[in-house]
């Protein structure tokens, strides 16, 4: 039995910022992380894109920490010297039936806090991009792009120099709560028992089989967590783009992009496909449904779609239902002393990183 102050479940993009944040503060840390290696699900397959948070509802968690968070990833890259580069992004209406929308969303991202959104006209857009197609656009100049990876050893090195410790290939496998604090029992090759006086369960898509594993926890707070699988697709060549381009939104997702990594290869994606399971094949068939997505913005866009990867979220709302705000309940919520649960932290998760853990440790003054 070893004796920490905090343990972190996962090592995803979010436990590390939790345990960098917890350590930082003094505590003793570990986290526990069941893959061998760090960031390895959901926060190393998707867009890496820094967003500046004109989707979601105002005043909801998603779009206060992600406004928070685009601020403090600019920094803490420019400060860590990971790659990063604010390259701006369209958000292009495809005909007139979209204006509407358009202004919406343009209205939405103002009332969040996003101070610098520009509504332009179709001319506008074309001397900025001229082989994109639209009737008008929201130029965002504050979105950008960085390396992923880079970020997550540099938050990893972090919370190590701070006193943290990582167990990986060490799953989580059941906790109890009594009057002295957590009893945590995890996995692997080295099973161990440990005692701590706060678990924040930072686990993704196991997040909602984690609390399950939690005893004395009501599962009136465990939401079912749904499986959201995006696909991305490439085109051979370089795109002729310099911002990011964007349809209008879907309901479960901000629709089939052209973005681009910190090296400049195009990618397309994600969609939304519900899934049962966790499987991170592609289906070339998909690749009609990107084709006509993309020729509504991007109507000279020409050679074969080739299925790159995929990645998958963790949602708390089913395909009927509206999109949910990020879930981070503390014992306000549960009513269990040293325990906080982080549910559905999809998108802008990756942006809103180092918000969330701020948060987080906010919870616990």
């Amino acid at each position: 039995m070893t004796d920490v102050d905090a343990l972190v479940v996962g090592a995803g993009v979010i436990g590390l910022a939790v345990a960098r944040a917890l350590a930082l503060t003094g505590r003793s840390v570990v986290v526990l992380e069941a893959a061998d290696r760090i960031g390895s699900e959901t926060s190393s397959r998707n867009s890496e894109v820094i967003h500046a948070g004109l989707y979601y509802p105002t005043g909801s968690l998603k779009a206060r920490l992600c406004v928070a968070g685009r601020h403090a990833l600019y920094d803490y890259c420019a400060a860590h010297g990971v790659t990063h580069k604010k390259c701006g992004k369209l958000v292009v209406a495809a005909d007139e039936s979209e204006m509407p929308g358009l202004r919406a969303l343009a209205d939405k991202g103002a009332a969040n806090g996003v101070d610098d959104l520009k509504l332009i006209s179709a001319e506008e857009a074309g001397a900025l991009e001229p082989a994109v197609a639209c009737v008008g656009a929201i130029l965002s100049p504050s979105t950008g792009i960085f390396d992923s990876a880079a970020y997550f050893l540099a938050l990893r090195g972090d919370a190590e120099a701070a006193g943290a410790s990582f167990a990986l290939k060490t799953p989580f496998v059941s906790a109890r709560i009594d009057d002295d604090g957590v009893e945590v029992e995890a996995g692997g090759a080295e099973p161990m028992r440990l005692k701590t006086g706060l678990l924040v369960n930072c686990a993704g898509l196991s997040a909602s089989r984690v609390a399950q594993a939690i005893a004395g926890l009501d599962p009136s707070h465990i939401p079912e967590t749904r499986y959201a699988k995006g696909n991305y697709f490439t085109l051979p060549g370089r795109a002729p783009f310099s911002r990011l381009i964007y349809p209008m939104p879907t309901p479960h997702g901000v629709g089939l992009h052209l973005t681009f990594d910190v090296g400049g290869q195009a990618r397309f994606g994600p969609d939304v496909e519900w899934v049962e399971t966790i499987d991170y094949a592609v289906d070339p068939a998909r690749a009609e449904l990107f084709g006509a997505a993309i020729r509504r913005y991007w109507p000279g866009a020409k050679g074969a779609l080739t299925p790159s990867y995929c990645g998958i979220r963790p949602k708390i709302a089913g395909p009927d239902q509206p999109s949910a705000d990020f879930r981070i309940d503390g014992p306000n919520i549960h009513g269990v002393p040293g325990l906080i649960n982080l549910f559905g932290i999809e998108s802008p998760g990756l942006t809103s990183s180092l918000a969330i853990a701020a948060h987080v440790v906010a919870l616990l003054r």
